[in-house]
C-alpha cells in the first residue's frame, strides 16, 4: 500500500490520492490555461514553498497527470497529459460550486492571469454568449476575451504571459471593463450592469457601456438555489 493510500478501492479515493493535496489542484489549473515553466507555476502561486512545488510536480508526474516536456524557445515545461487534462469539467464545476460561498477577498488575497483566465471560463455561458471581444483589469491583471460562435478564447495582456500561447487577438477590444474585486457581484446576478456602473463595481473606460448587458450574459454563475430549482424542475 502506497505511503499515502486511504486504503479504500474506491474511484474517489484514487482521485484525491492523485490530485488532494495541498496546492494540487491549483497547479492542474494553471496548466489548463497552457504549459508553464517552473518559474511560471512559482509566479501564479506566490504563497507556494518551492520544495513543495518540486514534490507536486512529481507526484503529479508519478500519477500520469502531468509531464515535462521540451517547447521551442523555451526549455522544458510542464504540460497536463490527456489524463490531466480530462480533470477541466471537474475543475470548471468545482469552481462554480466554490464561487457560491466566496465573498470578499482576505487582505493579502490577488488574482493571477491563470486564476481569472480560469474564472472566465468557469462563468461561460456559451449559449447566451453573443460575438464579442472584451478587455477585462482587474488590479495588475488584463485579458482579452474574444467570443465567437459561442466558444471563448482569453488571452493574457498582462502581466505578460509566458512564452507558450498563441498570438495576441488583432484590434480593438468593443468594451474595456476596469473592475475590481465586486465584479463577482455582476457574474452573480447580483447587480444589474447599471447597479455596477453606479456603485463604481467597475467601469467601462472604452467602449459602449451597453456591452456590459452582453458581457453579463456571457458570464453567469447561477446562485446554487437557483440551480436546484432547475434542477427539480
Amino acid at each position: 500500500m502506497a505511503a499515502r493510500s486511504y486504503g479504500q478501492y474506491c474511484g474517489v479515493t484514487t482521485a484525491v490520492e492523485l490530485v488532494g493535496e495541498r496546492w494540487a489542484m491549483l497547479i492542474v489549473r494553471d496548466l489548463l490555461v497552457g504549459p508553464r515553466r517552473y518559474t511560471d507555476l512559482k509566479l501564479g502561486l506566490p504563497r507556494i514553498p518551492t520544495n513543495i512545488l518540486s514534490t507536486r510536480l512529481k507526484e503529479l508526474q508519478e500519477g500520469g497527470v502531468v509531464r515535462r516536456v521540451p517547447l521551442h524557445n523555451c526549455g522544458l515545461v510542464y504540460e497536463l497529459t490527456d489524463y490531466g487534462r480530462a480533470l477541466e469539467p471537474i475543475i470548471l464545476a468545482l469552481g462554480r460550486w466554490g464561487f457560491q460561498t466566496m465573498g470578499d477577498p482576505d487582505e493579502g488575497d490577488v488574482v493571477t492571469p491563470d486564476s481569472l483566465t480560469m474564472a472566465l471560463r468557469t462563468a461561460f455561458q456559451a449559449d447566451a454568449a453573443a460575438d464579442a471581444e472584451y478587455e477585462l483589469h482587474v488590479g495588475d491583471v488584463a485579458l482579452r476575451a474574444s467570443v465567437r460562435a459561442g466558444s471563448l478564447s482569453v488571452a493574457q495582456l498582462a502581466p505578460p504571459a509566458p512564452p507558450v500561447g498563441g498570438r495576441l487577438p488583432e484590434g480593438e477590444a468593443d468594451a474595456v471593463i476596469v473592475a475590481g474585486p465586486g465584479i463577482r457581484r455582476l457574474i452573480a446576478g447580483e447587480l444589474t450592469p447599471a447597479e455596477a456602473v453606479e456603485q463604481d463595481v467597475l467601469a467601462v473606460v472604452r467602449g459602449d457601456v451597453s456591452w456590459l448587458d452582453s458581457f453579463a450574459r456571457s458570464f453567469h454563475i447561477a446562485p446554487l438555489a437557483e440551480l436546484t430549482k432547475e434542477t427539480a424542475s
